[in-house]
C-alpha cells in the first residue's frame, strides 16, 4: 500500500485500516517509523469529507512546528491554537496544546463536526504535573470523536486502549510495532576504556587505587589533578571525567556525523557549543558559504545584534550549534532548517530536542546516564533514555543508529548501579500509569455543565481508576478537597432539588464561580483579583508585573536588578483580598520590577539584560505566559459583559505583545 509517496509498513496499514472503520487506534512504535504519517492521513483524509481534526502536542514548540509542516502541505486549512497565538482558528484542521483541546471540551465549545483527536507523544500522561490533561481531553470528549494515539513505546498500550474503549464506548484497535527502521546499537565511552560495550565496563569494574592515580597523573580525563592520596581503602577515590571531545573525534574521524549530542544543562550546551568553535572546523568551504548566506537571510534585524546571536554566528559555521528552551524561538528554528540540510555537524542540544522534533542524525551522545529534575540527581527513565537514543540513525541513510552513553565511574560504585545501566538501555519498559487529579478550573465546570449522576461517572472515568480492576465506585478525592475550599470561597453553593419524589443535595456555581470557569491557570487568585475590584485599582505595569510574579519560574542561576525598588503601593493595594494576601510572591514582584517595567514602558529587548540574566527564551516564554493569562480574563470578561476591563485587557496585552515577543511565522 502507498500513501502519497510513501510504501507503507504493516503497522501503518493496519492503523490506516482501522481509520478507515471509523475505529480509535493506540500506535505504540519506535521513534522514527513514521507513525506521523498516519496522522497526516488522517487529516488528508478529514479534508476530503469536509470534516475537522485537532492535533494535539505536549508542548508549545512542537505545536508550532506542526502547524508549519501541515501549513505547507494544506495552506489555509490549517490553523492553530496555543493559548496566547490564535490563527486561522475555524479552519479545519487545527494544531493545539493539549491544554487547549482540554479547554475546549471544559467549556463546552461546538466540536459536532470533529471526526479525529491525535494525541502526539500521549505517553505524557506520565507527566507528574500535566499527566491529568490528556486523561481529562479522553474523558471528556464527545462519544463523536475517535482518537489517534501516538507513542513511541507504550507497555501497557493494550490496557491503555481497552481503558479508551470502556469510557467512550467504541472500539480501540492497537497497533505495536518495535522494530526500528534503522537499529541501534548502544556503546559507552568510559576514560579507561575509550568506547567500549557493559560487559566491558562490568569486568573493569574495579579499579585500584594506584590505577586511578596513575591514570590521571598520565593526563587521561578531565580532572586529572583531582585524586585522592592514601590507602584507597579509607578515602573514595575520585575517578576522572571523560573528556567529551575526546568522543567526537572518534565520531568524526569514523564518520559517524551529523551528531546530537544531549546534555541536560543549557549552559553546558552552550559552553560546548563556544569551545568547539573556538578549537575545531567541522565543514567544508562550500559549506560554510552556505550557511553564511542562510544566515544573512534569516536572521532578522531586530536580533542580529544580541549577544547570544553574535555568538552562534561565530560557531555555526563550522558546524556546532546548539538547541534548548533559553535561546531565540527564532534562533532555535534556523538551527533545525539548518540541521535539516545536514549543516549542522554536531547539535548541542537538551532533550526537549527529543520531544517531537523529526530530526535524526547518524549517532547520538548522551553526557550522562543521569540528571537532575528539579528535585534531586537521578538515573534516567528508560522512556527518557529511548526518548532521545531513538534520534540515533537515519532512514535510508545509515545501517545503524550509534548510541554512546558517557560514562562517570563515580556514579558507578556498586554492582547494581551497573545493573540500572544495563536496564535503562536494553529495553523501554515503563508503563504508562495515571495522575488523574482535578483542579479548581475542573470541579467548577464539572458542576456547572454536568449533573450530579454525570459527575460521580466522569470522576470514577480515570484511567487509574480502571487500571486497578476495572472502573471502581471511588470519587476522586481531590474533588471532594476542591468543593470544600469553593463552598468557603463562595464558588458554589449547595442547593436541594426533587428528584423522582426524593430531596437530593447538589452544587451550583456562583457568579465568581461562573467567571472562573473561564480562567485555567491561576484561576481563584485571578477571580479574587476581578471581584475584589483590586484590578481596577492596579495600573496596566502593576497588572503585568502582578501575572509575572505568578507565572516566573525560577532557576538557580537567576539573578536580578532590583537596588532601590520599592512595591509597597502595590502591595498594599493587593494585600486587599485575604486569598490573594496569602499567596503575594513577594520576593518576585521585586526582582522582576525593573525589567518589566522597562518592556511595558516602551523599552528595547535588548535592554531588558540591564535588569536581568535571564535566557532571551525564558523571557520571551514569560511574557507569552501572561499574555495567555490575560487572554483567559478577558474571556472570562465577556460573560460579564464589562467591556470596559476587555479594552483594559487589550491595552495591557498589545503593551506586550510586540517586536520580538511577537509571535510570526
Amino acid at each position: 500500500m502507498r500513501y502519497k509517496t510513501f510504501n507503507l509498513d504493516k503497522f501503518q496499514i493496519d492503523a490506516i485500516k482501522a481509520i478507515d472503520n471509523n475505529h480509535s487506534v493506540v500506535v505504540s512504535a519506535a521513534t522514527g517509523t513514521g507513525k506521523t504519517l498516519i496522522a497526516d492521513y488522517v487529516v488528508n483524509e478529514a479534508i476530503k469529507k469536509n470534516l475537522r481534526v485537532i492535533y494535539t502536542s505536549p508542548i508549545k514548540a512542537l505545536s508550532n512546528q506542526k502547524f508549519r509542516e501541515f501549513r505547507d502541505d494544506y495552506g489555509e486549512k490549517v490553523g492553530l491554537l496555543t493559548g496566547d497565538v490564535s490563527i486561522n482558528p475555524s479552519a479545519p484542521i487545527l494544531i493545539m496544546t493539549t491544554e487547549i483541546y482540554r479547554n475546549m471540551l471544559l467549556e463546552k465549545e461546538p466540536l459536532d463536526d470533529l471526526s479525529y483527536v491525535v494525541f502526539d507523544e500521549i505517553h505524557f500522561i506520565n507527566d507528574i504535573e500535566r499527566g491529568t490533561i490528556w486523561e481529562e481531553s479522553l474523558i471528556f470528549s464527545p462519544s463523536n470523536v475517535r482518537f489517534l494515539c501516538l507513542s513511541a513505546t507504550i507497555p501497557n498500550y493494550k490496557q491503555f486502549a481497552d481503558w479508551i474503549s470502556k469510557i467512550k464506548g467504541h472500539p480501540v484497535e492497537t497497533v505495536n510495532y518495535m522494530k526500528r527502521a534503522v537499529p541501534l546499537k548502544h556503546e559507552f565511552y568510559d576514560f579507561n576504556l575509550g568506547l567500549c560495550n557493559l560487559k566491558e565496563l562490568r569486568e573493569d569494574r574495579i579499579l585500584s587505587y594506584h590505577d586511578v592515580v596513575g591514570l590521571q597523573r598520565r593526563g587521561r580525563g578531565r580532572n586529572k589533578n583531582r585524586y585522592n592520596k592514601g590507602d584507597s581503602r579509607k578515602k573514595r577515590v575520585q575517578y576522572p571525567l571523560v573528556n567529551y571531545v575526546e568522543v567526537l573525534k572518534i565520531l568524526k574521524r569514523e564518520d559517524a556525523i551529523p551528531c546530537i549530542f544531549f546534555t541536560f544543562s543549557r549552559k553546558d550546551a552552550f559552553e560546548k557549543s563556544r569551545e568547539m568553535g573556538r578549537k575545531f572546523d567541522y565543514t567544508t568551504s562550500d559549506e560554510k558559504k552556505e550557511i553564511l548566506e542562510f544566515l544573512r537571510k534569516e536572521i532578522p534585524e531586530n536580533i542580529k545584534d544580541m549577544e547570544s546571536v553574535k555568538q552562534m554566528r561565530n560557531f555555526l559555521p563550522k558546524g556546532f550549534a546548539v538547541h534548548h528552551a533559553g535561546i531565540l524561538p527564532k534562533m532555535k528554528e534556523i538551527v533545525e532548517k539548518l540541521f535539516a540540510q545536514g549543516l549542522i555537524k554536531v547539535l548541542f542540544a537538551t532533550e526537549t530536542f527529543a520531544v517531537g522534533i523529526n530530526m535524526p542524525a547518524r549517532a547520538v551522545v548522551l553526557n550522562s546516564i543521569k540528571k537532575y529534575d528539579g528535585f534531586s540527581v537521578r538515573y534516567l527513565s528508560t522512556k527518557e533514555y529511548f526518548q532521545m537514543a531513538g534520534r540515533a540513525g537515519r532512514r535510508g541513510i545509515d545501517d545503524f543508529g550509534r548510541v554512546i552513553v558517557i560514562i562517570n565511574r563515580n556514579d558507578l560504585r556498586q554492582k547494581g548501579d551497573y545493573d540500572e545501566l544495563e536496564r535503562i538501555t536494553s529495553k523501554d519498559v515503563e508503563s504508562i500509569i495515571s495522575r488523574f487529579s482535578v483542579s479548581y478550573n475542573t470541579t467548577l465546570n464539572l458542576i456547572k455543565n454536568n449533573t450530579k449522576e454525570e459527575r460521580n461517572v466522569i470522576l470514577k472515568s480515570n484511567f487509574g481508576n480502571f487500571a486497578k480492576k476495572g472502573l471502581q465506585n471511588r470519587i476522586d478525592q481531590s474533588y471532594i478537597n476542591y468543593i470544600y475550599t469553593l463552598k468557603k470561597m463562595k464558588y458554589v453553593v449547595q442547593v436541594e432539588d426533587e428528584v423522582d419524589g426524593r430531596k437530593v443535595k447538589d452544587y451550583k456555581i456562583t457568579w465568581k464561580g461562573a467567571f472562573a470557569c473561564h480562567i485555567f491557570s491561576h484561576e481563584l487568585i485571578l477571580t479574587e483579583l476581578y471581584y475584589s475590584k483590586i484590578l481596577n485599582e492596579l495600573s496596566d505595569s502593576e497588572l503585568i508585573l502582578y501575572i509575572a510574579s505568578l507565572e516566573y519560574e525560577p532557576r538557580m542561576s537567576d539573578s536580578f536588578e532590583d537596588k532601590g525598588v520599592s512595591i509597597g503601593n502595590l502591595y498594599s493595594k493587593l494585600e486587599n483580598n485575604k486569598y490573594i494576601y496569602k499567596r503575594i510572591k513577594k520576593r518576585n514582584l521585586k526582582k522582576m520590577y525593573k525589567f518589566i517595567n522597562h518592556w511595558v514602558n516602551g523599552g528595547d529587548f535588548a535592554g531588558i539584560f540591564d535588569y536581568c540574566n535571564l535566557a532571551e527564551g525564558d523571557v520571551i516564554r514569560l511574557f507569552r505566559r501572561i499574555i495567555d493569562n490575560l487572554k483567559q480574563i478577558k474571556s472570562a470578561l465577556v460573560y460579564e459583559k464589562d467591556e470596559e476591563t476587555i479594552r483594559r485587557m487589550n491595552e495591557c496585552i498589545n503593551k506586550i505583545d510586540r517586536d520580538i515577543i511577537k509571535v510570526t511565522f
